[in-house]
């Protein structure tokens, strides 16, 4: 299993998230995050914004389906068609074990 986060622009992530589910996709844990990347924030006239309202989605998937929730996330998440700065990153982590609360069982 693989932990899939993404970090993209909030106006992105309805879409996103939609097409997720599409994909047949829909287990996905969202929260609001601030950061800056790069571009070290962005700066308007005299103002200085240092860190950027984002959005974080958390996914896990199988092995098998980690490349097809990258390509839905990279697709969707991207402003344009060449995509600009300020897009967001995805980071893919191993997922070593997983557990049901509820059912109190090791996911596979």
């Amino acid at each position: 299993m693989y932990l899939v986060r993404s970090i993209i622009r909030s106006e992105k992530v309805d879409t996103v998230l939609s097409e997720l589910f599409d994909a047949g996709f829909p287990q996905v844990t969202k929260m609001g995050v601030f950061g800056r990347g790069k571009q070290k924030g962005i700066q308007v006239g005299e103002i200085h914004y240092d860190e950027l309202p984002k959005e974080m989605l958390l996914i896990v998937v199988k092995d098998e389906d980690k490349d097809d929730v990258v390509r839905v996330i990279m697709k969707n998440a991207r402003t344009g068609e060449k995509g600009t700065y300020g897009d967001g990153k995805i980071f893919i982590t191993p997922v070593e074990t997983a557990y049901t609360i509820s059912l109190g069982k090791e996911e596979l």
